[in-house]
This record gives structure tokens, sequence and C-alpha cells, in this order.
């Protein structure tokens, strides 16, 4: 077995939903570019409030992918 190279990228996804669709919102649209993500590690969590009651979830996420090899 070779050792895995990991790169992160942060991206922030958003849900009127839910933390958790935030976060399937944000992986969906990460894995459309982004080849081999292995995890993902929630740095943030934040509501946009309108008229006092929550209007949507916002998650910032680091989605970790190896690197392809050679």
């Amino acid at each position: 077995m070779s050792a895995h190279v990991y790169k992160k990228l942060e991206i922030v996804g958003s849900s009127a939903t839910s933390i958790e669709e935030a976060v399937n919102n944000a992986v969906t649209k990460a894995a459309e570019t982004i080849r081999n993500i292995r995890w993902v590690e929630l740095v943030e969590t934040r509501c946009h409030v309108e008229e006092q009651k929550i209007a949507y979830w916002q998650v910032t996420c680091k989605i970790g992918f190896t690197l392809d090899e050679k």
C-alpha cells in the first residue's frame, strides 16, 4: 500500500431545510469536479435569519480528497 497524499478544499454549502442537507449539498457539488473525496470536516455552522426565523443553514466544510497517483 502506498502512502496517500491529501488535499483540502474549503467550501460552504447551504440549505433551507437542515444542516445535514447543507453538508450533502456541498459534497454533491464538490463531487461534480473533484475525484477521490475521502472525508469532510465541518468547520463552521451558521444560519441566516429573516423576520426572526431561520431562513437557511450555511455550513463551512473542508473536503479532503486524495491526489491522483502517476
